[in-house]
C-alpha cells in the first residue's frame, strides 16, 4: 500500500517526501496543482525515484483524487496542500475558501468513499492525517500560556479563518461518520525549500542582492519557529502511533520576535558569507507598514506530542537556522528559478508600497 501526500512538491510537503523515502519502503504518491508555491524543482532529487509517482492535479477534483485512492491502495493521506500565506489571504481570500474549505471537503468526501468500501483490517489502518496551524487559535498576549490542543479557535485572518474551517469539517468526519482522520497544529516551520515570500527566505533573498529586509510594524510579533524536519518526524509519529479523533500540537519550543530572528538571519549571513559587500546585513532592515490584523504572538505547548507519541524536536534554533541559511545560499539557482516575475510583483504590492 502507498501514503497520499497532497501538496507534496510544496514546502513542508517536499521535505516530508523526501525524507520519507530516504527512511521508509512505503510508495509515495504525491498529488499537486503547482500553484505559484509548488515547484517540482524542490523535488529534483527524487525525480527519478521508483517509490515516488508525482501526480499533477487539483484536491478538488473529487474523480481524480478517487482514482489515485483506488488505483494506489493508499493506507493513508497526509493533507498539506493549502493556500498559506496571511498576506495573500489578505489581498485574494476567495483563493483560500476555495482550496483550504472547498478543496478539503472534496478530499474528505473522496477519502470517505474509499475508506468505507475498505476490507475490515484496511480500513482500521486507514489514516486521514489534517495538516493544520497554530494561527487558528488568534493571538496570544504577553504572559498567557501557549495554545495547547483544548485552546479555543479565534482565527483573526482570512488564511486562518479558512484553516479552522477545514479542521471543523475534518473533526465532523470522524463524529458523524467514524472516519479515522487526526488534526495537528504546527507553529511556523522554517528550512530549505521555503518559497521566499515567507520571513526567512526573504531576509536570504534580499541580504544576498543587497536589497531591503522588511519588518513588519515595530518587529515584536512573537512566533514560535520549528525546523521543517522535526515537523516531518512528528507527522510520521502522528501517522502511526496517533488516536483518531485526536488532535496533536507540535512546536518547536522556540519563541522569538521577528526582529530577533531577522538580526540573527543577519549575523548568519555575515558568518557564511563574509566577503560580502553588504556586510553587516543588519544595515538593510527596513521597517514597514504593519500588516492588517497582525496577531501579536503565537506560542505551542507540545507536551502532549512528548508525553503520549514520544516526540520532541532535535534542531534547535542556531543548529537549524544554521542549515537554512546556507541551504538557500548554496541553492542560488533554486531561488531564481521559483522568483518569477509574478513573485516580484507580489513582493511590491505588499511591501514597496508600505515602507515606512
Amino acid at each position: 500500500m502507498s501514503i497520499l501526500v497532497t501538496g507534496g512538491a510544496g514546502f513542508i510537503g517536499s521535505n516530508l517526501v523526501i525524507r520519507w523515502l530516504e527512511s521508509h519502503s512505503e510508495p509515495i504518491v504525491n498529488l499537486d496543482k503547482l500553484t505559484y508555491a509548488g515547484n517540482l524543482a524542490s523535488l529534483a532529487s527524487v525525480a527519478e525515484h521508483p517509490r515516488h509517482h508525482f501526480a499533477r492535479g487539483d484536491i478538488c477534483d473529487t474523480e481524480l483524487v478517487g482514482e489515485l485512492l483506488e488505483k494506489n491502495r493508499i493506507r493513508a493521506i497526509i493533507h498539506l496542500a493549502a493556500e498559506s500565506h496571511v498576506d495573500r489571504s489578505i489581498h485574494g481570500p476567495e483563493a483560500f475558501i476555495h482550496t483550504n474549505v472547498t478543496g478539503t471537503f472534496r478530499l474528505l468526501e473522496a477519502a470517505r468513499r474509499y475508506w468505507e468500501a475498505l476490507p475490515a483490517a484496511e480500513g482500521q489502518r486507514f489514516r486521514f492525517i489534517n495538516v493544520s496551524t497554530d494561527e487558528v487559535f488568534g493571538s496570544l498576549g504577553p504572559d498567557d500560556p501557549p495554545f495547547t490542543e483544548q485552546s479555543p479557535y479565534q482565527p483573526n485572518s482570512p488564511y486562518s479563518a479558512s484553516k479552522a474551517a477545514a479542521d471543523h469539517l475534518v473533526r465532523s468526519y470522524f463524529h458523524t461518520y467514524g472516519m479515522p482522520v487526526i488534526t495537528t497544529h504546527c507553529s511556523n516551520n522554517y528550512g530549505p525549500r521555503q518559497f521566499p515570500e515567507k520571513l526567512i527566505p526573504v531576509l536570504v533573498l534580499n541580504g544576498s542582492r543587497g536589497e531591503q529586509l522588511p519588518v513588519y510594524g515595530d518587529g515584536g510579533n512573537i512566533r514560535d519557529w520549528l525546523y521543517v524536519d522535526d515537523h516531518c518526524d512528528a507527522l510520521w509519529q502522528v501517522l502511526n502511533k496517533g488516536t483518531p479523533g485526536e488532535t496533536y500540537n507540535i512546536g518547536g519550543n522556540c519563541e522569538m520576535a521577528n526582529l530577533d530572528l531577522v538580526h540573527a538571519v543577519c549575523e548568519m549571513m555575515d558568518e557564511v558569507r563574509p566577503g560580502s559587500r553588504f556586510v553587516p546585513h543588519s544595515q538593510l532592515i527596513e521597517f514597514v507598514a504593519d500588516r492588517p490584523g497582525h496577531d501579536r504572538r503565537y506560542a505551542i505547548d507540545a507536551s502532549k506530542m512528548r508525553q503520549t507519541l514520544g516526540w520532541q524536536p532535535k534542531e534547535d534554533f542556531d543548529s537549524g537556522i544554521g542549515k537554512t541559511v546556507e541551504w538557500y545560499l548554496e541553492n542560488s539557482e533554486w531561488l531564481e528559478q521559483v522568483t518569477s516575475g509574478e513573485y516580484r510583483n507580489w513582493i511590491q504590492k505588499n511591501y514597496g508600497s508600505r515602507a515606512q
